[in-house]
């Protein structure tokens, strides 16, 4: 075919198979991309403020016996399961109550459940709470629960509850202790208990008392965890807050961390 040329030639070029080759390698380049964007991708869900609560949750109940009153109370936290049956399946605290036949502390216990209740449903990161929940002290004074463990408040406990349940969830890990510490301990127990031993049948041998069937006159020194207990004798530990310190060779050392402190 002749093309009839009606303006002067300025210069010219050959177009060569290279040439053809990209040109065609840019006109596939966006039916490319557009292939990629349709892939399916993952539709992951986070916890957010909008998620709208479903009709069943599940939860786990906490009890809480404390010589402040006289009635227990009952914390109940709800969570919600994000994308269920999927690799990315999470279990998040949704709502959180708290019922007691006491009736004292109910104003300020509402209003805390709803705070914490809203800030769960916020998102992100939640385990701050535990923090500034545990740092609350009674002006009255703390105490004991069950296994030696010092409470400075009830508002403390109810961290340290919220704390066990977002550990049971997985979404706070507890440090676990090195087989150095744990050895450590064991043989601090082992040491303590062998000399209790000892200092029972020397006060056996020199006040002699009526034999009693299953009557050991040696101090309960169990292991540590739920419902564990120590010596009566033993003091507060202020690294662990439980009493679990005794004297051993003129130094101060704690059954359940194995902090020790001589002199």
């Amino acid at each position: 075919m002749a093309v009839k040329i009606d303006k002067k030639i300025k210069g010219y070029s050959v177009v060569t198979p290279e040439d053809k080759a990209k040109e065609a390698a840019k006109v596939a380049a966006p039916v490319a991309v557009t292939a990629v964007d349709a892939l399916p991708t993952a539709d992951v869900i986070q916890m957010h403020e909008r998620i709208e609560r479903p009709e069943i949750l599940i939860g786990s109940t906490y009890k809480i016996k404390s010589p402040l009153f006289e009635h227990a109370l009952y914390v109940t936290i709800n969570d919600i399961v994000l994308n269920a049956g999927t690799e990315h399946e999470l279990r998040r605290p949704f709502e959180i109550f708290i019922n007691s036949k006491n009736m004292d502390h109910f104003q300020w216990i509402v209003a805390l459940t709803r705070i914490m209740s809203a800030v769960f449903r916020k998102g992100g990161d939640v385990t701050f709470l535990v923090d500034e929940m545990k740092a609350v002290f009674d002006p009255k004074g703390g105490y004991f629960k069950a296994g030696g463990v010092y409470m400075p408040s009830l508002v403390a406990e109810l961290g340290s509850i919220v704390e066990d349940h977002l550990k049971s969830i997985g979404l706070m890990h507890d440090p676990e202790m090195s087989d150095a510490q744990r050895a450590l301990i064991a043989e601090k127990r082992a040491a303590y208990e062998q000399r209790s031993k000892k200092n029972s049948d020397v006060s056996a041998d020199l006040f002699p008392s009526p034999k009693v069937k299953g009557d050991e006159r040696v101090e309960d020194v169990a292991v540590t965890g739920e419902g564990a207990s120590f010596p009566p004798s033993a003091t507060m530990c202020h690294k662990c807050s439980t009493k679990a310190v005794v004297i051993m060779d003129g130094c101060a050392t704690c059954l359940n961390c194995g902090y020790s402190k001589c002199g």
